[in-house]
């Protein structure tokens, strides 16, 4: 949509009896306005339409799909493994605001991860976390017999007749992270009984793997926090948001640089940040 200026903005509606799930989200929007890991409501107010049929919410436009359109776009092939900690990093970004304010988002999944255009140079898009209907707020019920998506629930989840049937704590998001991490590493879930099993099909990194051992403990109170897992290697932004990454230079070109250049290069230093000057001849020969 448009709005007044011809700015493009977002609009999510439903039948008046959802009322209550789309004013919790818009209610979640308005606390954590201007956090860069939560997708922004564009208007104060809840709008209902002059037939009392339904009701809408504006939000800002994500031009560039979501998370799961990201994925994919990959056509099953897993995505490239720093690619995949960037996004971790900024799911955990918004997870961690969530729940240090008491709010469990309980409905995590690529299609409720937004990807925009990103705002600093040399980054492709950021992500941005959307659709909290299910969410629970501080001061709510915490016990729930519905919301999220089995595919992405842990275990202590389901019920014994596929019921959801849990106190709706925090670890549930951490858990579906892991669930979101392996799609975004080509897995696919595969239902057993009442619950959803994931499966790498092919070797990661030992740290992405202990990364996703920390997300999906079975014991909930054994499971990393979303500040935990802020701290994890595999997720460091040193290593996930490096900007203008030169590709690797082949050997014989590495041979014909001078020594100072050559041991910058091995070791990963973006040739951007390297100052140094080479002196008359260090080049004759390539």
């Amino acid at each position: 949509m448009r709005d007044s200026r011809s700015r493009l903005h977002a609009e999510k509606s439903s039948p008046l009896y959802y009322i209550d799930n789309l004013e919790k989200e818009h209610r979640i929007m308005l606390r954590f306005r201007n956090h860069p890991r939560i997708v922004q409501t564009t208007s104060p107010s809840l709008h209902i339409d002059i037939n009392l049929q339904r009701c809408c919410i504006y939000m800002e436009f994500a031009s560039k799909g979501t998370l799961h359109d990201m994925i994919s776009s990959f056509r099953g092939r897993p995505m490239p493994e720093v690619t995949v900690g960037r996004a971790a990093l900024m799911i955990l970004q918004g997870l961690e605001a969530l729940h240090s304010r008491g709010y469990a988002h309980r409905d995590l999944k690529p299609a409720n991860v937004l990807v925009f255009p990103s705002k600093c140079v040399g980054q492709p898009w950021e992500l941005k976390l959307g659709d909290f209907g299910l969410s629970k707020e501080p001061c709510s019920d915490p016990w729930s017999l519905s919301g999220g998506t089995k595919q992405y629930m842990p275990p202590e989840a389901v019920g014994t007749k596929g019921v959801m049937t849990m106190m709706m704590g925090q670890g549930v998001d951490v858990w579906s992270l892991g669930c979101v991490v392996l799609e975004m590493f080509g897995s696919r879930p595969e239902k057993m009984g009442d619950i959803y099993a994931w499966g790498l099909t092919k070797p990661v990194s030992p740290l992405a793997d202990d990364f996703l051992k920390r997300c999906m403990e079975v014991q909930p109170s054994r499971r990393a926090t979303a500040g935990d897992l802020l701290k994890h290697p595999f997720v460091a932004p040193e290593r996930v948001m490096r900007r203008n990454v030169d590709p690797p230079l082949p050997d014989q070109m590495l041979r014909c640089c001078p020594p100072a250049l050559r041991d910058n290069v091995k070791k990963g230093v973006p040739m951007m940040t390297m100052k140094m000057a080479t002196r008359p001849g260090d080049l004759i020969g390539c």
